[in-house]
């Protein structure tokens, strides 16, 4: 059995020539992904809960799909038959792997549209910033170029979907859920962390808030002159404020208004 896996998932592993950033497949696959997700959001956004559950549910299931096979195809052609708790999958763009099978069975509430909020927003950006900056996209094997570029344009639509048809991110109220969703899993990421690290002595670095070096531009270089724990602060804090801005942006469309909230009568 074992040998079956090896060979089939050896035989998926082609490699090629990466494609370049800002290369026509970019920037076509870029805006045409986009302006795709924009369409199909906008027709779905009048859908009743039920079947937007159903859409984010059924999503949910194929990333989970997909990962447990990416997962197998590390172990199996990449890794030669040994597992790295550096590809578990909690990266930031890995959590609504999660939040996909399980928000649609929660009540209504703050802590589902706490999730959704942080699906629209969060991981909005986070995709956006991948085709951005593509290096994380465009890798020097077919399977994990596919996989990379279809799983972050699903992270768009989901985050498009669910601004546009109210269930996240444009509200007031909406901001302050996410950004406290995404400190929560930045806790929880920590926690993995330092148990793979400090109790099974392997690195891992989910959500990239240490107690490693963040491979992030910029990020790095403040690990790398100041400490992860001096990084990691300014990181969380630069993500929350891209998300609030992409916030900001999101009601400014639906609404033509900046947020403000408003005063309590005294």
């Amino acid at each position: 059995m074992v040998e079956k896996m090896d060979a089939f998932f050896e035989s998926v592993a082609v490699p090629m020539e990466r494609i370049p950033s800002y290369g026509p497949f970019h920037i076509l696959y870029t805006l045409v992904g986009f302006a795709l997700c924009g369409f199909v959001a906008w027709k779905l956004r009048k859908v009743s809960d039920k079947t937007a559950n159903r859409i984010l549910f059924v999503l949910g299931l194929i990333l989970a799909a997909s990962e447990v096979f990416k997962q197998l195809f590390y172990y199996f052609a990449m890794l030669d038959n040994r597992y790295s708790w550096g590809d578990f999958p909690f990266q930031l763009c890995s959590v609504p792997i999660y939040l996909c099978l399980v928000a649609p069975w929660l009540k209504p509430g703050k802590l589902q549209r706490g999730m959704f909020s942080f699906m629209a927003l969060f991981n909005l950006l986070g995709g956006a910033i991948s085709f951005a900056e593509p290096s994380g996209l465009l890798l020097d094997d077919w399977f994990l170029t596919i996989h990379a570029l279809a799983w972050h344009m699903l992270l768009v639509f989901i985050g498009l979907f669910l601004c546009m048809s109210g269930r996240g991110g444009n509200r007031i109220g909406d901001y302050k859920g996410a950004a406290w969703t995404f400190i929560g899993l930045c806790a929880v990421a920590f926690g993995l962390n330092c148990f793979v690290q400090f109790g099974l002595g392997e690195h891992m670095n989910m959500f990239f808030v240490g107690p490693g070096e963040s491979p992030i531009v910029v990020f790095k270089q403040f690990s790398q002159w100041f400490g992860w724990y001096v990084n990691t602060p300014i990181y969380i804090f630069a993500l929350c404020l891209g998300a609030y801005l992409v916030f900001v942006l999101i009601y400014y469309l639906q609404n033509k208004t900046l947020p403000t909230r408003k005063k309590q009568p005294v």
